[in-house]
C-alpha cells in the first residue's frame, strides 16, 4: 500500500513575495517614518529570514536600519513540540520599544501567543505589533495581525509552506500542501 503524497501548489513566487515585503514595511512606517524605537523580533525559524528582509526594507525606503532579533519560543510553547531551534538574540533592549514580531504565517496564533510571552519577559516595550506574510485563519486563540502579506483561507488538512530565504532569490515562494 503506498503512501499518500501531498500535493503542492505555489500560491505566491518570488517576485510577488519581494512586492509583499516592501508593502509590508511601508505599511509598518506609515504612522510616521522610521521610529526611533522600532525594534523587528523575528520568531526563530519562519520570521527569521522574513524579519531581515523587512529589515533591510525599511533601512532602504527610511534611511535607517531598525533593531532586529530573533526569539525562540520553545520554553514557552503549550504543546509537545520539541524541535531543537537556536537561542533567542536579543541585542537591545526591548522597554519602551515599539516592537514588531515578525512570523511567516498565522494560523492558529499558539505561536503568536508564546511569542508575547517571550517578549514581554525581557521587559515592557511601548507596543507590541504583528507582522506576518500569511494569515490563514482557522485561529484557536484572539490573535489578530497588524501588517498581514497575504490572506490565504485554508483547511485544517492543508498546510501552508513558505521558503523565504534570508536575501531575495528566485526559490522565494509560498505553496499550499494539500493531501
Amino acid at each position: 500500500m503506498k503512501a499518500a503524497v501531498a500535493a503542492k501548489r505555489q500560491l505566491i513566487g518570488a517576485a510577488e513575495i519581494e512586492r509583499i515585503i516592501a508593502r509590508l514595511a511601508h505599511q509598518i512606517l506609515e504612522p510616521g517614518g522610521t521610529p526611533e524605537g522600532l525594534y523587528l523580533i523575528g520568531i526563530r525559524r519562519g520570521g527569521e529570514s522574513l524579519a531581515g528582509r523587512i529589515a533591510a526594507q525599511i533601512e532602504r525606503i527610511g534611511g535607517r536600519r531598525p533593531a532586529l532579533g530573533f526569539v525562540n519560543i520553545n520554553l514557552y510553547r503549550d504543546d509537545d513540540v520539541s524541535r531543537q531551534i537556536p537561542e533567542s538574540q536579543i541585542p537591545d533592549e526591548v522597554t519602551g520599544k515599539t516592537v514588531v514580531i515578525v512570523d511567516d504565517v498565522l494560523y492558529t496564533g499558539r505561536t503568536v501567543r508564546s511569542a508575547l510571552d517571550a517578549v514581554t519577559d525581557l521587559g515592557r516595550p511601548a507596543t507590541i505589533r504583528l507582522c506576518v506574510l500569511v494569515d490563514r485563519g482557522l485561529r484557536e486563540l484572539p490573535v489578530q495581525a497588524d501588517y498581514v502579506g497575504r490572506f490565504i483561507p485554508t483547511a485544517r488538512r492543508e498546510r501552508i509552506v513558505v521558503s523565504v530565504g534570508a536575501h531575495p532569490t528566485e526559490d522565494d515562494e509560498v505553496a499550499l500542501l494539500a493531501d
